[in-house]
């Protein structure tokens, strides 16, 4: 079994994105972590907080504290000071489940 979140993000800079991108690719391979999904969306018919969505992905984990483990650690926080932050506007997690 393994845990995946469905996850909707504004990115505001592409360029700064893909640098956390690939800055955190080795902390979450460390964490049992993976994208299954990623999408560049150019159009929202729905949302239920009203955030601006225009990429869509699944992140998928061996388990749910690999995931907590994963978004607590120490090198994590600092790539999401230094470039998630710069670069997206508004997070909104549409699904958290067990697969």
């Amino acid at each position: 079994m393994s845990y995946e979140i469905l996850v909707g993000l504004n990115v505001l800079d592409d360029l700064i994105y893909e640098d956390y991108r690939a800055a955190m690719k080795p902390i979450l391979a460390d964490y049992q972590g993976r994208f299954s999904y990623d999408f560049k969306v150019s159009e929202v018919l729905i949302t239920e907080n009203h955030s601006d969505i225009n990429r869509v992905f699944t992140i998928n984990f061996s388990s749910k504290d690999k995931m907590d483990g994963f978004f607590s650690d120490a090198q994590y926080l600092i790539v999401k000071e230094q470039f998630f932050m710069k670069s997206v506007g508004s997070t909104t997690i549409i699904s958290a489940y067990e697969k």
